[in-house]
């Protein structure tokens, strides 16, 4: 590949979306290409509770994203994947002041959406069929499904949560069971500490002992047992065969006294899941905050305690109250958030200061997830990647142009997948994803035969590289592709310049494809 072509500055299936039937003759400036010229303006709740607290710290947020810089991002952000060519060039050329309100509701009624969310939460409950998890094959799918559907009907938070936290029986037929499955410390003590983490956002080590304690009680009677079908584990309340009170308290200190015939399970789930916890709805709507803003109004977002305050306490007390009045509906807490200006702010900061950037002054830019990142490049050049689970228990393989956004097990993998730090699920800390670009991810991008092969066979480099495609409606459609938006002058012209020197316009192409692929501007959020 050429190198200096690496001067150009940094999505596409194999159908007609790849390459529109007409585009604008005009170029594009630089300014327009990541924000608009105008400063926020407090719209919403989350605005006015953000830029009141920045105007007190003397910060001033940056200007509003541009249309093409928001609609990848929104994108990247709901569903884990690029638009298409012909959704950019829609939404770009779309006069309705609205759009990016239309845009947000049309997103969170995808499937893809759901796939997407799913892989999150998939990453919180550990859903791995193998070592060190060992929730095993039918289960691990069982479960996922069972997670991915709920996400699709928008099943209330609370009603989820409760399910996870109180249903019993075989971890085969009903799924939420492998919540106490996928837990190496099966003991009360792990038990509660993987329910405070996961459902708290707390970490139970940095409780005093008679808290934790107290606490694992409510998990003291579930037990496991085998059936005579292979892997299959029924979970379940043993109930104690004494007619013994417990008298447990919960981590707020209230006590409650819980007959033998009553499950202290229900009786936690009961208390985490009332609308007057101090933990639960904080938990979540902290949490989608980090998904989509990129750091938490508590910041790391599992790690809630009293000596590490919220930047933004009403933010975060009017989102807590906004969960709970919409009956636990999470959409509703990803509208607030996606239509607030606070989220379309620009990746280009007007303030430098870690204050600035703790009270969310600008979008923060982050590397690419590893499963987004692969599936971008397959849609980019319309190949596709194996996913298998190299322990046969039983051996497991994707089928073909499988997202690996979609992947139920963490046990299915790939190897770039574990080089771009896609996380193990071992612990559902939010920390055990990895996205920091290390020289090993750089050599991989730049000189490995897996990407260059992708983009040397891709769909869109043969169609441009026909004699009737001209060289800077090929150059506009490969950034419209693979950026989401239309190249600068400045940018046209250093391609056209690279092309008109190559004998070979499929090399140029592709070594343009290869320059974009590798830029900054594509492989983060932006």
């Amino acid at each position: 590949m050429a190198a200096h072509i690496m001067d150009i500055p940094g999505a596409l299936a194999q159908n007609s979306n790849c390459i529109p039937s007409q585009l604008p003759s005009q170029t594009f400036d630089v300014v327009s290409v990541f924000e608009i010229p105008q400063s926020p303006k407090p719209n919403t709740q989350i605005d006015k509770l953000v830029f009141t607290q920045l105007g007190e710290l003397g910060i001033t947020p940056a200007n509003l994203c541009s249309d093409a810089v928001f609609i990848r991002r929104v994108y990247i952000d709901l569903t884990g994947k690029l638009p298409s060519a012909a959704d950019v060039q829609a939404f770009l050329e779309d006069k309705n002041p609205a759009k990016r309100s239309v845009l947000i509701e049309k997103l969170l009624a995808t499937d893809e959406f759901a796939e997407f969310q799913a892989m999150k939460w998939s990453d919180l409950l550990r859903i791995k069929a193998e070592y060190p998890v060992n929730l095993w094959p039918n289960a691990a799918q069982a479960y996922y499904k069972w997670v991915l559907n709920s996400i699709k009907q928008n099943k209330p938070y609370d009603k989820f949560v409760r399910e996870l936290l109180t249903s019993s029986g075989s971890n085969f037929r009903v799924p939420p069971v492998n919540f106490y499955r996928a837990v190496q410390n099966r003991t009360p003590r792990g038990l509660a500490a993987a329910v405070a983490l996961t459902f708290m956002g707390t970490r139970l080590d940095k409780w005093p002992e008679e808290k934790i304690s107290a606490m694992a009680v409510f998990f003291s009677q579930v037990a496991y047992k085998s059936t005579g079908e292979w892997k299959e584990e029924i979970v379940y309340w043993n109930k104690p065969v004494t007619n013994q009170i417990l008298n447990c308290t919960l981590p707020d200190g209230s006590t409650v006294i819980i007959p033998p015939d009553r499950d202290p399970r229900e009786v936690f789930a009961d208390w985490l899941i009332s609308p007057t916890n101090q933990w639960f709805a904080r938990n979540i709507v902290n949490r989608i905050w980090a998904w989509l803003i990129g750091r938490g109004i508590v910041h790391e977002p599992d790690d809630i305690r009293p000596d590490n305050p919220p930047v933004n306490p009403p933010l975060l007390a009017y989102l807590e109250h906004e969960l709970v009045q919409s009956n636990y509906d999470l959409k509703h807490i990803y509208r607030l958030i996606l239509n607030s200006h606070v989220y379309h702010l620009s990746c280009i900061p007007h303030d430098l200061s870690p204050a600035a950037r703790e009270n969310f002054a600008s979008y923060p830019i982050r590397r690419l997830d590893a499963e987004v990142l692969i599936d971008a490049i397959n849609q980019i050049t319309g190949t596709s990647e194996k996913y298998i689970s190299p322990i046969p228990e039983p051996f497991t393989e994707s089928p073909e142009n499988f997202r690996a956004v979609a992947l139920p097990d963490a046990s299915i993998t790939s190897s770039f997948l574990e080089l771009f730090g896609r996380p193990p699920r071992d612990t559902g800390l939010e920390s055990e994803r990895n996205n920091r670009i290390t020289p090993a991810q750089r050599l991989h991008l730049i000189n490995s035969t897996h990407i260059n092969k992708k983009i040397e066979t891709s769909y869109i480099i043969r169609q441009l590289s026909q004699p009737n495609v001209p060289l800077p409606q090929a150059i506009k459609i490969l950034y419209l592709n693979i950026l989401s938006r239309y190249p600068t002058e400045p940018e046209l012209n250093i391609a056209i310049t690279h092309l008109s020197h190559l004998p070979d316009k499929r090399q140029g192409l592709t070594d343009i494809c290869w320059a974009l692929i590798n830029s900054a501007e594509f492989l983060y959020r932006h």
